[in-house]
Order: structure tokens, then C-alpha cells, then sequence
């Protein structure tokens, strides 16, 4: 059943209250973690000039306050319409930003790769996995599937 589904006025979003329980902590989760160094948010901010360091760090220096801060507005949205019904494009398109994110984080941190992606037994591959599913929901909504 599709969770997602575009509507005149918008997106309807249905998703069962257990999903979004599950949904509900994980904004705060990477809000917590983009104020860290942590290795997972490599892949949110994968450098720009990978063969110039120089110029990665002052692109790093330059850009990373404001592609946090984008972020941190797309997890905002997330937030406040977690309990809604109806998502119009903005929305949708944060949660789609948000669960991308929260997708890569996850994946970085369980070392998925095209080759481990079909081995992994750990749970949290189960969170990987409907993230990745909710993704390409929203995904096919936007492009008016």
C-alpha cells in the first residue's frame, strides 16, 4: 500500500501511527549529530575538491554553516507535520531531503555498500531498508506516479 499519494491539493501522507512513532525520533537523532564530527556525515558532506584540500577546506569553511542549516530547516518540517495528513510540495520535499539524509547517516554507519547491501543482517538494515522504501514513495509522488 502506498504511504505517499499525490492529490489536488497536495500529498496525502498515510502512515500508520507505529510508523510514525518510528519516524518521530530520528530528526532530533540527526540534528544531535550534525553538530558533531562524527565519520557517519561524510556522505552529507562529501568534499568538493577531493584532489585540492586547500580549496575542500575553504569550501568546507564557506558552505557547511548554511548546508546544516538547510538541513536543520528540512528536520524542522519534518517535526512539525510528522502527525500531518496532507504535505504540500515544500513539505514533501523536506521529508525527502530528511530521509535521504537519514538514510545515508544510516547506511555509512552500518558500512552498506552496493556489495554488503544484500548480506546485511543487522536490525537497524530493516530501518535502511523502510527509509529507503518511504524515499522512493516520495519520490514517485513528486514525479506524479
Amino acid at each position: 500500500m502506498s504511504r505517499i499519494r499525490r492529490t489536488r491539493g497536495g500529498y496525502r501522507l498515510r502512515l500508520p501511527a507505529s510508523e510514525r512513532e518510528l519516524l518521530r525520533a530520528l530528526p532530533a537523532q540527526l540534528r544531535d549529530l550534525l553538530e558533531t564530527g562524527d565519520p557517519a556525515l561524510e556522505r552529507l558532506f562529501p568534499p568538493a575538491y577531493p584532489d585540492d584540500p586547500e580549496r575542500d577546506r575553504e569550501y568546507r569553511d564557506l558552505a557547511r554553516a548554511d548546508l546544516i542549516d538547510g538541513r536543520r530547516s528540512a528536520l524542522d518540517i519534518v517535526e512539525e507535520t510528522i502527525d500531518a495528513d496532507h504535505l504540500d510540495e515544500e513539505q514533501l520535499e523536506a521529508w525527502m531531503r530528511s530521509l535521504n539524509d537519514l538514510r545515508l547517516v544510516l547506511g555509512t554507519r552500518l558500512g552498506i555498500t552496493e556489495e554488503t547491501a544484500d548480506h546485511a543482517e543487522k536490525e537497524p538494515f530493516a530501518l535502511y531498508l523502510y527509509l529507503g522504501w518511504l524515499l522512493e514513495q516520495i519520490v514517485e509522488a513528486l514525479a506524479g506516479e
